[in-house]
């Protein structure tokens, strides 16, 4: 489990395709700190694990499914990626939970800038946008950001000048393609609500009643 705080970006430094499959080979520094390996490293918004590691590298294997529903075929040798190590239980929930796995991915439709902020509407499928509301969460490359605003199309988000110098958002573009993670929370709750479960209390008057519409 992951915060959506990146704490650095990492450089892709080599790429070995197996079949559908890749092994990458990662540039660090910080999240090699205290690695292991078997550790879970967010990568670009992926849970990856790592399978071995240097002084200022660490190699993660990439399944065919993964390489499929996200972005990754669009890496090369020179990229750079959103890293953060996962959650520990003393550290501050500064984002939202977010899992590393990847709902579908995201096109920019358009980029723009309001003073300090950098805006991005993202085009989505209607698979994912159901998970995506106003003010709620979501996780692109990793990165937790709040959505301002969603229409039947897309949705938008506005990015803080800190979250754009620290991350690989200051580089994307209209065109590019980012991974997206809708929160975890309204799938639950959509798959609890619609059970079909007599026995089970979460239901619309439920989240009603309680203040969670």
């Amino acid at each position: 489990m992951f915060t959506g705080i990146i704490e650095e970006t990492g450089l892709i430094k080599a790429i070995h395709h197996i079949g559908n499959a890749s092994q990458l080979t990662i540039g660090a520094h910080r999240v090699l700190s205290d690695v292991k390996v078997g550790d879970s490293i967010n990568t670009n918004g992926v849970c990856l694990t790592v399978t071995a590691f240097g002084p200022d590298f660490f190699k993660v294997d990439v399944m065919p499914e993964t390489m499929r529903r996200t972005s990754f075929n669009a890496l090369k040798t020179g990229s750079t990626v959103n890293l953060e190590r996962a959650l520990r239980l003393s550290d501050r929930l500064g984002g939202h939970l977010v899992s590393g796995h990847i709902d579908g991915i995201g096109k920019i439709g358009r980029r723009w800038e309001e003073d300090n902020a950098v805006w991005m509407n993202i085009l989505a499928d209607q698979e994912m946008l159901r998970y995506i509301v106003e003010k709620g969460s979501v996780a692109l490359d990793g990165m937790s950001l709040t959505v301002t605003s969603v229409d039947a199309r897309s949705f938008s988000v506005s990015i803080i000048p800190h979250t754009r110098d620290i991350t690989t958002i200051g580089e994307k573009k209209a065109g590019d393609v980012v991974n997206i993670e809708c929160d975890i929370i309204g799938k639950y709750i959509e798959k609890l609500s619609s059970s079909g479960n007599e026995r089970s209390k979460i239901n619309m008057d439920f989240l009603a009643k309680n203040n969670f519409l």
